[in-house]
């Protein structure tokens, strides 16, 4: 019993450390940021927050515990991707007010996420990512490729479209 206690308390001052010691997390941010749009009367900006707020509760309330950096991140990525689906889909069909809105959106939401990698950066680091393997890779090995550039960015902290470097992997691939 007495152990089971000694386990309790110091699981509760770990987690009492870490919650002090961390920086805000992400959702505590929008908070905040909602609370000034809303001060503000900035009616759009309240809107997307809230959706922000919402996607990301949803993901913590199905992981059943705090969301960290990175995947508050991915959840983003994909609002944003989202939201790039939706411009295409509006602008095809001829809605450009929507397309705008959804737009606006997005360069909302990537305010919150890491410096987008620009094309440079990209080609420069699946150039390097080709000349790390040893054989020299075809185009059959466009997967192997893709997968060390991707982690490649992932561990410099980068945000990259896949798309982008799926491009790049494979005109680098054809010379």
């Amino acid at each position: 019993m007495q152990e089971e206690i000694a386990n309790r308390e110091s699981r509760t001052a770990r987690l009492l450390a870490a919650f002090y010691n961390s920086a805000m997390p992400l959702i505590d941010q929008i908070q905040k940021d909602i609370v000034a749009a809303m001060k503000a009367r900035e009616e759009r900006r309240l809107s997307t927050l809230r959706i922000v707020k919402s996607a990301l509760k949803n993901r913590e309330i199905d992981k059943m515990a705090p969301l960290d950096d990175k995947e508050s991140q991915q959840v983003l990525s994909t609002l944003i991707k989202q939201r790039k689906d939706s411009v295409e889909q509006f602008t095809k069909g001829g809605r450009q007010e929507m397309a705008d809105k959804e737009a606006a959106e997005i360069v909302l939401i990537e305010t919150y996420l890491p410096k987008s990698a620009g094309e440079g950066e990209i080609v420069a680091g699946v150039r390097a990512a080709i000349a790390e393997m040893a054989p020299a890779p075809a185009m059959k090995d466009m997967g192997t490729v893709m997968k060390a550039a991707m982690a490649r960015f992932a561990a410099a902290g980068m945000r990259v479209d896949g798309k982008v470097v799926s491009e790049a992997v494979k005109k680098e691939l054809s010379k």
